[in-house]
């Protein structure tokens, strides 16, 4: 069996007590690394200052060798802050508005991916397996053939793609893409990323879909195709059922006091739609008056890239809206939205899953969100809660027994709120198991396993018979 070299932006190395790194992906992925013996690198999180970033640190754990490199500041700034999270972040979440595109940043980020490729490019061995995830490394693939690697390289896009209408608005678009023909396997959350992507090679007349999942563009036979991503279904039911004896859930439905609660958990985000949902539950309360001093909403979010003023503003205006709604329909007894601005560790959010009545997940767009998933794993089966899910999240393609809302639509997502508080015990479980039996078979587990069948038993493909001249 072939060895398995995984890259990704940051590595999730294990715990120095040796117990595993938390979360479905990094579970599976280190399940598959286990059995087949690799390497699991990307970046340390760590900066080198002006200096060049030292030799790789390396750290073995069974068969898997975790490799892990710095960054310079300028690196830091211009691949990971600038191009990646300030271009290709909002342009693949369909935010033009927020898209700062320059040259400098453009040029960090082919750099930056040019460097993983030659501190990669030495343990690669000729039979190796080489899956890169996500949007910071579309172009690494592109650098290792450069180098004359012939490995099969898999990629796999966890974020939304766009349109060709949205996409051609970034100006290196041509050769994002160009990075992407470089792959033999190039994964998608849904088939709706996937139409965009085909939609593009068509559209910009670069491409041609030669059918069963086979593309040819600039001089290159591909594969691509839609791997929705799942999660540990049954041991995160398991681990919910046992988190509802966590002396903070405990202590949370203590706190309720009787009423119904809703929890919405994202990570602070623009694409999220917080600002929006706390509109729409706000729209709830003041058009349902009987549920004011009812119901409690608990939204969890974590600060993320706070070194991002775009980040630090929203912060501030989130925490602002859920003050203005406490202190306008608030009681002395009674706060309607309770923020946490902090991580929360993942048993307690399973048991505060489980004691949810509403999983409220309405980012305005998303690669799939896997807690929408994880809400809906966490629930009891005698007594489950309601998923009111964005119609604009890739889990929408699976979900079917969800109440499905237009996150800009403030009203409608009010309305499905009340409509799931007042759903009836039949009609939840009869949701819920519908949803509950599809996550079961379409685990995280047979997400990694099916990807990485259909790349290493992919037809041998690469050159196409007319290449076309390079730009």
């Amino acid at each position: 069996m072939s060895r398995l070299i995984v890259i990704s932006n940051r590595v999730p190395t294990p715990a120095k007590d040796g117990g595993a790194a938390a979360g479905g992906l990094a579970v599976a992925l280190q399940a598959a690394l286990q059995a087949r013996g690799g390497i699991w690198m990307g970046w340390s999180g760590e900066s080198s200052g002006d200096r060049e970033p030292g030799a790789l640190s390396l750290l073995q754990k069974g068969n898997i060798t975790y490799a892990l490199t710095d960054l310079t500041d300028t690196d830091v700034e211009e691949y990971y802050r600038g191009f990646a999270n300030r271009v290709l972040w909002p342009i693949c979440h369909y935010r033009l508005d927020l898209a700062e595109y320059g040259r400098k940043e453009m040029a960090g980020y082919f750099r930056v991916n040019r460097f993983f490729a030659h501190r990669l490019a030495p343990m690669i061995e000729p039979d190796d397996i080489i899956w890169v995830h996500d949007y910071h490394l579309i172009p690494l693939a592109a650098e290792l053939r450069q180098m004359g690697l012939k490995n099969r390289i898999g990629f796999f896009l966890h974020i939304p793609w766009p349109p060709a209408d949205i996409l051609v608005t970034m100006p290196v678009h041509e050769e994002i893409m160009r990075g992407l023909s470089h792959y033999d396997l190039v994964g998608f959350q849904t088939d709706y990323d996937l139409q965009n992507f085909a939609g593009y090679l068509r559209r910009e007349g670069i491409g041609d879909d030669l059918g069963n999942g086979l593309f040819d563009s600039h001089g290159r036979i591909f594969k691509a195709g839609a791997y929705p991503i799942g999660i540990e279904t049954a041991g995160f039911a398991d681990f919910a059922e046992s988190a509802a004896n966590n002396v903070m859930v405990q202590k949370t439905r203590r706190s309720i006091e009787g009423r119904d609660m809703i929890i919405g958990v994202d990570r602070l985000d623009y694409s999220k739609g917080i600002i929006q949902r706390l509109e729409a539950f706000e729209r709830f309360l003041t058009s349902n008056p009987a549920y004011q001093n009812k119901v409690t909403y608990l939204q969890v979010t974590p600060k993320s890239r706070s070194e991002v003023p775009e980040y630090e503003h929203m912060q501030k205006m989130v925490a602002e809206q859920a003050g203005r709604v406490n202190g306008a329909i608030g009681t002395v007894d009674w706060v309607p939205i309770r923020y946490v601005n902090r991580s929360i560790s993942r048993n307690v959010l399973a048991g505060l899953y489980r004691l949810a009545r509403i999983g409220l997940v309405t980012p305005l767009r998303d690669g799939m969100n896997l807690v929408a998933k994880e809400y809906v794993a966490a629930q009891d089966p005698d007594r489950p809660g309601v998923l009111v899910l964005s119609r604009f999240a890739g889990a929408a393609r699976e979900l079917k027994g969800a109440l499905l809302v237009n996150p800009y639509d403030v009203e409608g997502t009010a309305n499905a709120l009340a409509r799931g508080l007042a759903m009836s015990l039949e009609e939840r479980r009869d949701r819920w198991s519908m949803m509950m039996e599809h996550l079961l078979s379409h685990d995280v587990s047979l997400w990694c396993e099916t990807f990485l069948r259909d790349l290493v038993t992919a037809p041998e493909l690469g050159r196409s018979a007319a290449p076309q001249a390079a730009s």
